[in-house]
């Protein structure tokens, strides 16, 4: 009996060791990160070919405290739904606006504020909304700007008719402007602060459209997983993570102040 009780006791450990060898073995879940790589500070290629910038910074870390594979895919922003429910990308996250998508997306908590505006260059003819009467207005495609501005959005109120355009990236629209090819560029009050800081005082902020945030869109189902992120980020402003990541960033214009999840 003695024996018996040996052998079983035996077994047991054995079978455990092998439940845990297993369970270390498995592999991890994929998070793969959709981003637009032309989009600093928020997600961009650095000058030695890799992809970074704040919300790569922040999804690659989610995924450490959370065990997941993490892969940042670069995408055209404006095949960004299809990606997403293909699933070829587990999220979107690079400064993706959650005001005017509530429904077509499993969000996480929004974590940035952000808003619109429309950008001149300093020294501009352009002082007033009424002045874009009848020029021309940049933008990116698939943006929260161009669907604030776009026929059928939620256009706002400028008081004046102006021809809007689109690109694939930001950079190139500010490009554009820089030429004076376009007359203005309609963007996100990050692309703004970052482009100002790698060039101060060559644009200025013509108007204000909407107030907003960020946050990480899942396709619609996968609450669980933004969830999960949720926690994670919690956890790494409690520990000042955030924070010192935010500084990290400040002179591309990141600032903690705009950090809202709480």
């Amino acid at each position: 009996m003695k024996k018996l009780a040996l052998k079983l006791a035996a077994l047991t450990a054995a079978f455990a060791i092998g439940a845990f060898a297993l369970a270390a073995c498995a592999p991890k879940a994929d998070f793969v990160v959709g981003f637009d790589a032309e989009y600093p500070p928020y997600g961009y290629m650095a000058d030695d070919g890799s992809y970074t910038g704040f919300d790569l910074e922040l999804a690659e870390k989610v995924a450490e405290i959370n065990g997941w594979a993490f892969r940042a895919e670069p995408i055209d922003w404006d095949s960004k739904d299809g990606l997403l429910n293909s699933g070829q990308i587990t999220c979107i996250w690079n400064g993706f606006t959650y005001e005017g998508r509530e429904d077509l997306y499993a969000w996480s908590d929004p974590y940035m504020l952000n808003s619109q505006v429309i950008v001149v260059k300093a020294g501009s003819t352009i002082t007033n909304n009424a002045g874009l009467a009848g020029k021309n207005v940049l933008t990116q495609a698939g943006s929260a700007a161009e669907e604030l501005l776009s026929e059928g959005g939620d256009e706002a109120e400028l008081g004046a008719t102006f021809t809007l355009r689109n690109v694939a990236d930001y950079n190139n629209a500010f490009n554009q402007l820089n030429s004076a090819q376009v007359d203005a560029v309609a963007c996100d009050y990050s692309i703004f602060a970052y482009q100002n800081s790698a060039n101060p005082g060559r644009y200025v902020i013509l108007s204000t459209l909407s107030s907003e945030h960020y946050a990480v869109g899942f396709k619609l189902g996968n609450e669980a997983m933004a969830e999960q992120v949720n926690a994670a980020l919690k956890q790494l402003d409690e520990d000042g993570w955030i924070e010192a990541l935010c500084e990290k960033y400040a002179s591309q214009g990141i600032s903690y102040t705009n950090w809202c999840l709480e």
